[in-house]
């Protein structure tokens, strides 16, 4: 996947001097290939962290036995239903992977948003004999008795999009995923540029009980504050990560603030919704600027039609990186505790000629 000169930067709190390092953003030596010639199905792209003392697992601080993982009992549990494209792609990916990597014994679920479903289909692949976890958490805490489960077997867990609140190398192996407070903060600097530094958003908030919410809240509000702070943000609200919820959040929030000038979104289903509201209350393109992050196409088509400013990616195709993180650890190589990738950024000057990255 290519990305934008210029567009993404690392946190440096998070992740002190990063270096990129993958295959698919390197000039090939072998067939002169770059970043923009990589197939949108791609895999996500790492950060990885300078800093020689950052934190790393390794099997033997694990306490875990070594494992053929293409023989291996493997499982991955979805937190919601795959009606949205970010939970599609995501999960379409662990089993593309797999299958590449020749895994055999791929076990998935699928908690259709409820935590506690989750929870109990993890504890019953545990139970059958998993080996190797992968979970995409519907939320960050409330993992107790899994962990029990898993420390009890030595059942290495990598968590992928969305943080547990735990210990990684000891709970949990590693975690996967975006820089969510950057995430926001680059949705803050598009929607100030946007908007002019001045007038007022509303913020669609994502599903309570994650540090996927928390963090792109903070970040967007933190920046927005710092770059411009004659824009007021007038209405917050929980859209729950889903279109129809964000529509109707929306045609609330058109009523109680007719006069709002910005939309920020905290995923694309939200946005997509919000501009549905919007075009049911008469609005015209441009009217009011809508910020969101995920990178689907249906967000991207949006900014080409005139509907939306901008759109940060937050990459769900996670497969190829759980999998090599997997097996460097059962190799016994270290693996960084918290593995952050890098995410693209759709806008007026990219979106026509980039869609095909979106998912």
């Amino acid at each position: 996947m290519s990305v934008s000169p210029g567009r993404w930067r690392p946190a440096a709190a998070i992740l002190g001097a990063a270096l990129l390092f993958t295959s698919a953003c390197a000039k090939s030596e072998d067939d002169g290939t770059t970043a923009s010639d990589t197939p949108a199905s791609a895999g996500a792209q790492v950060v990885q962290s300078a800093d020689p003392s950052a934190a790393t697992c390794t099997l033997d601080q694990f306490g875990g036995t070594k494992f053929d993982l293409k023989t291996a009992k493997v499982g991955f549990s979805q937190s919601e239903k795959e009606a949205n494209p970010f939970r599609i792609a995501e999960t379409q990916s662990i089993k593309d992977e797999a299958a590449k990597q020749g895994i055999t014994q791929l076990t998935t679920t699928n908690a259709n948003s409820q935590f506690n479903k989750q929870i109990s289909d993890v504890e019953q692949m545990i139970d059958s004999g998993v080996q190797l976890l992968v979970i995409a958490p519907l939320n960050s805490d409330g993992w107790d008795s899994v962990f029990a489960k898993a420390s009890a077997k030595k059942v290495p867990i990598i968590t992928i999009d969305r943080k547990i609140n735990a210990d990684p190398c000891k709970d949990y192996l590693t975690f996967i995923g975006s820089d969510f407070a950057e995430q926001g903060k680059r949705a803050a600097d598009e929607m100030a540029k946007a908007m002019g530094n001045k007038g007022k958003v509303a913020i669609l908030l994502g599903s309570p009980g994650n540090n996927v919410t928390t963090l792109r809240t903070s970040g967007f509000k933190e920046q927005i504050a710092k770059v411009a702070p004659d824009i007021q943000v007038v209405f917050e609200q929980t859209g729950n990560f889903a279109r129809e919820e964000g529509q109707k959040v929306t045609e609330q929030l058109l009523q109680s603030n007719p006069d709002i000038n910005g939309i920020y979104g905290e995923n694309d289903e939200m946005a997509l919704g919000a501009i549905t509201a919007l075009k049911g209350a008469g609005k015209k393109a441009g009217d009011v600027k809508v910020v969101s992050i995920d990178g689907t196409k249906g967000a991207v088509q949006a900014i080409v039609d005139g509907w939306a400013s901008a759109v940060i990616e937050s990459n769900p195709r996670f497969g190829p990186l759980a999998f090599e993180t997997a097996t460097k650890f059962l190799n016994g190589e270290p693996v960084g505790q918290d593995i952050i990738i890098e995410d693209r950024q759709y806008g007026t000057d990219n979106a026509k000629s980039d869609i095909g990255s979106a998912y």
